[in-house]
């Protein structure tokens, strides 16, 4: 499957992305430690929570398959910049989940979050650190 996206620089480090099917746009800035104003995402920002996104939506579509309640789930995570070659070097991510999940059903779905496509599509030289906490009531 493919999907078309569009891009239009708009100047001062802005660029304006188009998602083909829906029309959605979304602008991203650099950030401000890379000359930008930092007045939205960055590039490096949207492939990161991109990751925190697929992970939740990976295991809500194994979740509803299977009769599983994970409204509420959240996550939240922190992109950490390595210097030379400037990239993502790090992304440590919170999934918090609701607390009345069986042991059972726990475990598959923290197995089914690494099998999201963002994840598998990460250089192996990214630190990914996901934590699982079960406390939404």
């Amino acid at each position: 499957m493919s999907v078309k996206m569009t891009g239009t620089y708009l100047g001062n480090k802005k660029v304006d992305m188009t998602h083909g099917p829906s029309g959605v746009s979304i602008i991203t800035d650099a950030p401000k430690d890379n000359h930008g104003e930092g007045s939205s995402f960055s590039p490096t920002d949207l492939f990161t929570v991109s990751l925190g996104s697929c992970i939740i939506t990976t295991m809500a579509i194994y979740a509803e398959r299977n009769g599983i309640a994970l409204s509420g789930s959240t996550f939240e995570l922190e992109k950490i910049m390595f210097p030379d070659p400037r990239r993502v070097g790090a992304i440590p991510l919170k999934v918090r989940m609701p607390a009345e999940l069986s042991k059972e059903n726990r475990e598959t779905l923290e197995r089914v979050a690494h099998t999201c496509p963002v994840h598998k599509s990460v250089h192996p030289d990214m630190q990914i650190d996901i934590q699982f906490v079960y406390d939404i009531a």
